[in-house]
């Protein structure tokens, strides 16, 4: 759902900055899953055969994935830094909410007098009703 909506609005972010969504899957099978979910503003890249998806702790060496968000900045001498890596979860007691102010779904339930209550995204939701518009 993050990435969703990262695609929309990825060429606003492309005036500021690069953003590529890093993945542990490898290139042909997120290709082929970007298609079917229709992210075509984004930079994909595959994690699957190098350290990176362990050294930003979204995988560990069992399997067990966790989203990330990590930043880097370029230096003025041309290095490469590591500015942050945040987690959905915000401590050992608290699972969820960490990285949540960068998907607007999550806000927009909170707005509600239900709010999001146990809601979690899918990745498998009933097709879309086409409409006819005129």
């Amino acid at each position: 759902m993050f990435i969703d909506g990262w695609n929309g609005v990825a060429h606003h972010l492309a005036q500021n900055m690069d953003v590529a969504i890093a993945a542990a899957a490898d290139l042909k099978a997120l290709r082929a899953y970007a298609r079917e979910r229709n992210w075509d503003n984004l930079r994909l890249l595959s994690c699957g055969d190098n350290t990176f998806k362990y050294d930003m702790g979204s995988e560990d060496r069992e399997g067990n994935q966790d989203s990330t968000v990590s930043v880097f900045a370029k230096e003025t001498d041309g290095k490469l830094r590591h500015f942050y890596t945040g987690h959905p979860w915000l401590s050992h007691e608290v699972k969820e909410r960490g990285i949540d102010l960068l998907c607007p779904v999550y806000n927009i339930l909170d707005l509600t007098p239900q709010g999001r209550g146990n809601w979690y995204a899918s990745l498998d939701y009933p097709p879309k009703v086409q409409t006819n518009r005129h």
